[in-house]
C-alpha cells in the first residue's frame, strides 16, 4: 500500500544491501546463509518498489572491491547469482520489470555472462520498473569507462572537445537513460557510499539504517520513503525559491 504522497516521492531509489554476513554470524551460521536470506529480502523489496510505482530501483549486489573477500565466499556468491537469475527472470518478465545489469561482467564466468544476457534480452522491452543490478560495479570504474568512450569519440572526430559537458558525461555513464538517484538507502549501520554511483548520487537524499539487509522489508522501505517525503529538496536554491 502506498502511503507516501506522490508529490514528494522518489522516481529512482538506490540501495546498498549490507549486513548479510553479520546477520548469519549472529545466528552461528555460515555467511552464505545470510546471502541466501538476503535474496528473500530483495524479492520483497522489488515487489514493494513495483507496487509503489517507482520508476527505477538500483541495487548494489557485488562491488569491484568484493573480489577481495575470501575465495570460497566469492565463489558461492557467483553461484548464488547464477541460480537467482535462473529462478527469478521469468517472474520479473511477467511483472513487466526491465532487468539491467551494470558493471564489468567480463570478470564473470561464461555461463553467468550468458545468463545475464538472456535476462536482459528477455525483459528489454518491458515498460514497468527498471531494475538495475550493480554487479562487479564501482563508481570510479563507471566514470573511467565513460571517459574512455568520450575520448574515443573525440579521437575519431565524432566529438569536439567543446561538446563535452555534464549532460554528455551523464548520458555516457551507466544508467544514463534514467533520472539521477533521488534516495539512497544503506542497511547494516555503516555511513558511507562505498564507491556506489558516485555521479548519480550527487543530489540524492541519504538514508542509513541499522537494519541488516535480510531483515529489510516493506515496512522498513516505507519508513525510508516517509523520511524522504519530509525532506525539502532545494538543489542549490533557497527555501523561499522552492516554496514560491
Amino acid at each position: 500500500m502506498t502511503v507516501t504522497s506522490k508529490n514528494n516521492f522518489p522516481k529512482h531509489v538506490a540501495i546498498i544491501m549490507d549486513g548479510n554476513g553479520r546477520w548469519s554470524e549472529r545466528q552461528g551460521k555460515h555467511r552464505i546463509f545470510g546471502h541466501k536470506h538476503g535474496v528473500k529480502a530483495l524479492r520483497k523489496t522489488i515487489t514493494f518498489a513495483r507496487d509503489n510505482e517507482l520508476e527505477a530501483l538500483t541495487i548494489f549486489a557485488f562491488s569491484s572491491e568484493n573480489w577481495k573477500r575470501p575465495e570460497q565466499e566469492v565463489s558461492m556468491l557467483m553461484e548464488l547469482f547464477f541460480i537467482v537469475l535462473g529462478r527469478e527472470i521469468k517472474k520479473l518478465h511477467k511483472s513487466n520489470i526491465k532487468l539491467n545489469i551494470i558493471g564489468d561482467i567480463s570478470g564473470f564466468s561464461d555461463r553467468l555472462q550468458k545468463k545475464v544476457h538472456e535476462g536482459q534480452e528477455l525483459t528489454k522491452n518491458n515498460t514497468g520498473l527498471a531494475l538495475n543490478v550493480a554487479a562487479n560495479y564501482g563508481g570510479r570504474w563507471d566514470m573511467t569507462n565513460a571517459t574512455r568512450k568520450i575520448a574515443t569519440q573525440v579521437q575519431s572526430g565524432e566529438l569536439n572537445i567543446d561538446d563535452i559537458d555534464e549532460e554528455l558525461v551523464g548520458q555516457t555513464l551507466t544508467l544514463g537513460d534514467l533520472p539521477d538517484v533521488d534516495l539512497m538507502i544503506r542497511t547494516g549501520g555503516d555511513y558511507r557510499i562505498s564507491n556506489f554511483l558516485l555521479w548519480q548520487l550527487a543530489y540524492a537524499e541519504m538514508y542509513f539504517t541499522d537494519v541488516l539487509w535480510p531483515d529489510f522489508d516493506g515496512e522498513a522501505f516505507q519508513l525510508a520513503l516517509d523520511v524522504f517525503s519530509g525532506k525539502e529538496r532545494r538543489f542549490g536554491q533557497t527555501s523561499a525559491q522552492v516554496n514560491c
